[in-house]
Order: structure tokens, then C-alpha cells, then sequence
């Protein structure tokens, strides 16, 4: 009764104060999907409407709350087993002597479901996108048009652009976790495009607030026709940008902080786009020594 009655509680504070739900993880998945939170974003005229969900319509079942804290305790026993055999579940010794990692390929949709899409349509524009499998499910299809035409809100300057961006980690409880990619120095995809160019964008979990819009980014130049490529994209080439402008303060990326990892087109060029996926991962290239591409300045103290 005392276990009812405290989660009967948390459901009402959830309701009350929805900005603190990292208080509730145990209701967190009953209540809401805390993905499609995660990737909300501000809505102007002409976007569609969100639909907002009844109080009545929550699930207060006991027994699914048991179940779900049983699966959340399972969770943590894993990621402690995996904690205490070394960094990432993997021994110490292999850990060091990794030299190449897949960290997504797409082979079913449960593959596809790690990642959300979206287009300008959030901010009024009229772009499409879509996120499927690709032929004999070996690969990711992204595929849409581009519509550069601006809505007419008064506000708007500029639109067309469509983007496909991995969900973030999440462990258990609803706890952030991030991917360490400190042991590699390049990415490494197995792409189909045609011949359109990509921005491929990483974030990182911010240290302080006012970084919550920076993104490295990188060019991702397809060919096009009928024949994969390999592309080899070097961390230390991703520049720092903060709402689509290159900032001038320039550092490299925080490797062992990474939530995300995305791609964007935006090349101006109204009409159809595609690109298939086979798989993202990592490589240590020893051939590579470059430490950082972009010069740095240091910020001289106020006399």
C-alpha cells in the first residue's frame, strides 16, 4: 500500500512538474516517451499541432510499474557487470588494442528505431523525409525532396533542409550516458549517395548551458551511381559551430562525451535526395597524426 500510494505521488508531481521528471525514472515510461521529448523543438505557424496527452488516459497499473522496475534494475546489474570487467564490457587489454569498432549498421528496424528524422516542416517549411530499410534490408534508405520555399511567418529567413540524428544514449533509470570515442581518430561509413554533399554533425553533452546549441561538423562529398564508397572523415577536421554559424574560438571535439551523431542536407538545391547507409563506425588510424586542423587562439586577459 505505502509502494502504491509513493507512486500514485510521483505520477501527480510528474503532471505538476514535468521539468523535473528526471525524479520519476520509474514512471518516466509510462507516462511519456522520454525520446520524443528529447528531440521536441520549438513550433512556428504552419507546423502540426503536437498531440497532448490525458491524465486519464495514463496507465496507473501496479503491475506494469513492477515490471518496469524490474526491467530498469536488470539494466543496472548489467551495466555494473560490464563497469567492473572494464570500459565498455570489454577487458582492459582489448579495450587498448581496439582498432576498429562498428557503432551502428542497419539490418531491421529495430537498427532503424535508434534513429529520428527530421525536416524544416518543424519550423512552417515544406521538405520531406523518410527513414526506411534498403534493398534486401542491408542498408538504410534516406530519402526525401528539399524545398527551399520560406513560410510566411515574418520570421523565418531561411529553410530546406532535412537531417537524420541517432538517439542519445540512456542507461538505466533514465540515467545520460555518452559514447567514448577517445581510442579512435576517425569515422568511418560505408555510404550510397547521389552525388549530393552532407553535413555530418556531432554533439557532445555541453559543461555549461549557453553550449547547448554547439555542433562539429564535417563535409560528407557522395558520388553518386551505382557503387558504394567508403569515407574515412578524421575528427580532427570537425569545426565548431553554434546555430549553423563556424565560431572562431575553435577547439576539438570532447571525445569522451559524444551523444549524438547526425546528418544533415541543406545544399539549396530544391528536387529529390537519397542515401544509403550500411554501416558508421570507428577506426585508429596510425597514418594519421594531425592533432587538430584549425588554428587556435589563445584570449588575451582583460587589462
Amino acid at each position: 500500500m505505502a509502494l502504491t500510494t509513493a507512486l500514485l505521488n510521483s505520477a501527480y508531481l510528474h503532471t505538476r512538474c514535468y521539468r523535473h521528471k528526471i525524479l520519476h525514472p520509474l514512471l518516466g515510461p509510462l507516462l511519456s516517451d522520454p525520446m520524443s521529448k528529447l528531440y521536441s523543438s520549438y513550433k512556428r505557424p504552419g507546423s502540426l499541432p503536437e498531440e497532448k496527452k490525458s491524465w486519464q488516459n495514463t496507465d496507473f497499473s501496479f503491475k506494469k510499474s513492477i515490471d518496469v522496475l524490474k526491467s530498469q534494475l536488470g539494466l543496472l546489474k548489467r551495466e555494473t557487470e560490464d563497469y567492473l570487467i572494464g570500459p565498455g564490457g570489454k577487458p582492459l587489454s582489448h579495450y587498448i588494442l581496439e582498432q576498429t569498432k562498428v557503432l551502428w549498421e542497419f539490418r531491421s528496424q529495430e537498427d532503424l528505431n535508434k534513429w529520428v528524422i527530421s525536416s524544416d516542416v518543424e519550423i512552417g517549411g515544406k521538405s520531406e523525409v523518410h527513414l526506411t530499410l534498403g534493398r534486401n534490408n542491408q542498408a538504410a534508405l534516406l530519402y526525401g525532396t528539399l524545398n527551399t520555399e520560406v513560410p510566411r511567418d515574418g520570421e523565418t529567413k531561411y529553410s530546406g533542409y532535412c537531417s537524420m540524428r541517432s538517439k542519445p544514449l540512456l542507461g538505466s533509470f533514465a540515467r545520460k550516458k555518452y559514447y567514448d570515442w577517445s581510442n579512435f581518430n576517425c569515422l568511418y561509413l560505408r555510404v550510397r549517395g547521389d552525388g549530393r554533399p552532407w553535413m555530418v554533425n556531432i554533439y557532445t553533452d555541453p559543461y555549461f548551458s549557453h553550449q547547448k546549441d554547439d555542433l562539429y561538423n564535417y563535409f560528407m562529398f557522395t558520388r553518386g551511381g551505382p557503387y558504394w564508397e567508403e569515407i574515412k572523415i578524421p575528427f580532427s577536421k570537425f569545426f565548431l559551430s553554434s546555430r549553423g554559424r563556424v565560431q572562431d574560438d575553435q577547439h576539438p571535439i570532447w571525445l569522451d562525451k559524444v551523444s549524438t551523431l547526425g546528418f544533415t542536407i541543406g545544399d539549396k538545391v530544391d528536387g529529390p535526395f537519397q542515401l544509403e547507409i550500411d554501416f558508421i563506425g570507428l577506426i585508429n588510424d596510425r597514418a594519421h597524426t594531425e592533432e587538430f586542423a584549425y588554428e587556435t587562439y589563445e584570449k588575451n586577459p582583460i587589462a
